[in-house]
C-alpha cells in the first residue's frame, strides 16, 4: 500500500455537497471521489506519467 499525504482542505458547502452526491452515486467516499477527480484531471492535463502497467490496460480501451 503506498503513502498518502494528508492536508487540510477547506472547501465551500455547496460545492462539497454536488461532490458528495457525485460520489454517492458511485459509491464512493467524498475523499475518494475527490482523488480520482485530482488524478483523472492530472492524466487529462497530462502531468501524470503513467506506469508500465496503466499505460497497457489504457492501451487496452
Amino acid at each position: 500500500m503506498s503513502k498518502k499525504k494528508s492536508f487540510v482542505l477547506r472547501i465551500d458547502p455547496k460545492t462539497f455537497k454536488l461532490i458528495e452526491q457525485w460520489a454517492d452515486d458511485e459509491f464512493r467516499s467524498v475523499n475518494g471521489q475527490i482523488e480520482w477527480m485530482i488524478h483523472k484531471s492530472l492524466k487529462e492535463a497530462k502531468r501524470l506519467k503513467l506506469s508500465k502497467n496503466e499505460n497497457e490496460s489504457k492501451e487496452k480501451e
